[in-house]
């Protein structure tokens, strides 16, 4: 009988070890799932990598920003304010020294200067001249470094018509503003002015400023030359929450009180109701109405740089996860106090 040799039984018998088909295919699936895991890990990593480096960057702009808003507001504030203290200052030294104690005048004369002019009137002289060169940049630059950066709502990269605000300098004389008027004086409480259209010119309208309940805002008609209104212009408003319309009614009312040839004139070359005529206004009178409206400024812009401080302040939790961060800021700029510019194509 003959026994099977070793080599034979090799050949016959399969390899104990040797995996089947089905334990091939396991081994494979294990070695791609830990080679998908590798993958996912080092893409979900890059990503949050980059999130993170690009909110970082985001961060560092929006408070170079804060900064920059803060200190330009800051330092519109101060150059417009102490320009209007100054001129407002030596204007009572000018009347204290021509007149003595303030009379009632209606319009204070003009006063030439010359090489034998006093002191006093040398720096109000000085003072005036600087005021009246830089009022309509004054104003300018309170739009800009005040009235924007506090508008918490409003976005640099939309489209803003050039026209927006209509009033001017020359707006505020040819509508006759009436710097006299104990209703023209800035005051914040009541309705807001939202920009719409005032509505139609009247009488009532322009004349009664309650008309409509208590508001922030003047509504102001163009007048013929006879003092009536006249229907064809537009009605313009005031608004008492604007810097701007704050130094251009104190530089208006500024050169209304020194009787230049362009000052509104005083209530009484406008035709009235006897029973709504009033007495004669002082210029010591005049003066404190000036320091109402510059107090008032003064105010308003306090006020707006709390509300720059609080459009650039740190934003929780939530705004820092990715996804939510950008799905609130299409609802709120609560997250993205600096909005990402949209290339648009039209």
């Amino acid at each position: 009988m003959e026994q099977d040799t070793p080599k034979d039984t090799a050949r016959t018998q399969p390899a104990a070890d040797a995996p089947g088909v089905w334990q091939r295919i396991q081994s494979w699936d294990s070695r791609l799932s830990v080679t998908k895991g590798l993958t996912a890990v080092t893409l979900l990593t890059g990503f949050l990598g980059g999130y993170f480096q690009y909110l970082n960057s985001y961060e560092q702009k929006v408070g170079e920003q804060a900064k920059a808003d803060m200190q330009k507001a800051t330092d519109a504030f101060l150059e417009i304010s102490n320009a209007f203290a100054d001129v407002q200052m030596q204007q009572e030294i000018m009347l204290r020294e021509q007149s003595g104690p303030l009379k009632a005048q209606a319009s204070p004369a003009f006063i030439p200067v010359d090489a034998k002019t006093p002191e006093p009137l040398l720096e109000y002289w000085k003072a005036r001249t600087a005021l009246r060169r830089n009022g309509a940049i004054f104003a300018r630059k309170a739009e800009i470094y005040i009235d924007w950066p506090s508008d918490i709502y409003r976005d640099a990269a939309a489209e803003h018509t050039l026209d927006q605000d209509p009033l001017t300098a020359s707006l505020l004389t040819k509508y006759n503003f009436d710097c006299d008027s104990e209703a023209n004086l800035p005051q914040f409480k009541g309705a807001i002015y939202s920009g719409g259209d005032p509505g139609r010119p009247s009488e009532e309208l322009c004349t009664d400023p309650t008309a409509n309940g208590l508001k922030a805002y003047v509504e102001l008609c163009a007048r013929t030359p006879t003092g009536a209104i006249d229907p064809l212009q537009k009605v313009v408003a005031v608004n008492w929450w604007s810097a701007k319309h704050h130094v251009l009614v104190m530089h208006h009312c500024f050169e209304a009180l020194r009787g230049q040839p362009n000052a509104v004139a005083s209530s009484a070359d406008v035709p009235s109701k006897p029973a709504t005529t009033k007495p004669p206004i002082t210029s010591e009178q005049r003066l404190q109405l000036q320091a109402r409206r510059l107090d008032a400024f003064m105010t308003l812009t306090m006020a707006q740089l709390d509300r720059i401080r609080v459009r650039y302040r740190p934003t929780g939790f939530v705004c820092h996860v990715p996804v939510v961060r950008d799905a609130v800021g299409y609802f709120s700029n609560e997250c993205l106090p600096i909005q990402p510019v949209k290339n648009e194509r039209s």
